[in-house]
């Protein structure tokens, strides 16, 4: 996607926006937007949706700011809307204690729904870091992700990168809140 006058951050602070991101459809909508302009007819058929679905989706999208029309072109007397993202990336509002975080379950949603047999990277691991090793390792999560999304190319196929890094609830309190 060209990025001469893209934003790089759009910040979710609405109501409407929250809504529109917290639907997994939306969510994959946008994955597809993610690097060049599509239609409503290719978001479609890239999403598994009905045309319709697809425009009534993008229709929201568009009008909680997050996507928008980059160009028009004629199509035996139809205007064909291109629609990119609106920002390069998206910030979510903290979902505070104990909320959803709805990138996690999209993620997680993506990740059940891709096929079982294809190749997959999925690793747990539980470590014990220093205050200033917890935050090198995020920084350079941060920047590898960053470094790879530069090498993104729109003709291959997509994929996705998932990490979190944080701190879980101390054992005994997760135990408590069980009961």
């Amino acid at each position: 996607m060209p990025t001469d006058d893209v934003p790089e951050t759009f910040h979710v602070t609405t109501d409407e926006q929250l809504r529109a991101v917290s639907n997994l459809t939306r969510h994959r909508i946008m994955a597809v937007l993610r690097f060049e302009p599509a239609t409503i007819t290719q978001i479609a058929a890239r999403v598994g949706l009905a045309k319709g679905s697809s425009s009534y989706h993008v229709r929201l999208l568009e009008r909680a700011g997050l996507v928008k029309v980059v160009r028009t072109r004629k199509v035996r007397g139809v205007t064909e809307r291109y629609y990119a993202m609106a920002a390069r990336s998206i910030v979510l509002p903290d979902p505070g204690e104990g909320g959803p975080d709805l990138l996690m379950r999209h993620a997680v949603a993506d990740l059940e729904a891709s096929p079982a047999d294809g190749e997959r990277h999925v690793r747990m691991a539980h470590l014990r870091l220093t205050d200033e090793q917890f935050a090198d390792l995020g920084e350079r999560l941060q920047a590898l992700a960053d470094e790879f999304r530069e090498l993104s190319d729109p003709a291959l196929p997509d994929t996705s990168l998932v990490f979190a890094l944080f701190h879980p609830a101390a054992r005994q309190q997760a135990e408590e809140d069980t009961k």
